[in-house]
């Protein structure tokens, strides 16, 4: 079977007045390790303010197929990868993440 590109995706929310230092703890944490990881065809960080105190922060990063993902994270890769850092910052922590299958317009953002 051949490998298919795996988008993963996990949001979660952050106090506003944190939220660019978190999006900088995750660039230098998680995503350096995403970085080194073979399989991961690249990462973004993006966030949106909620407009209510926080924001929300997701995760993006693309994948050769799930055995890189899990290569990363174990056999559980719906599972949430989390430091523990994290609960100095999250205010919303879920235990899953997403990944959705790309079937068409897939560019990896440049490394």
């Amino acid at each position: 079977m051949e490998e298919q590109v795996i988008l993963r995706r996990w949001t979660g929310r952050v106090p506003t007045e944190r939220a660019a230092e978190y999006a900088k703890y995750m660039a230098d944490t998680g995503f350096e390790e995403i970085e080194t990881s073979e399989g991961n065809l690249g990462h973004q960080i993006m966030l949106r303010d909620l407009g209510d105190g926080t924001t929300e922060i997701t995760a993006l990063s693309w994948w050769t197929g799930f055995d890189a993902i899990k290569a990363l994270v174990g056999d559980d890769p719906e599972r949430a990868h989390y430091y523990a850092i994290d609960e100095m910052y999250l205010v919303e922590k879920p235990d899953t993440v997403e990944h959705h299958v790309v079937v068409s317009g897939f560019t990896p953002p440049e490394k």
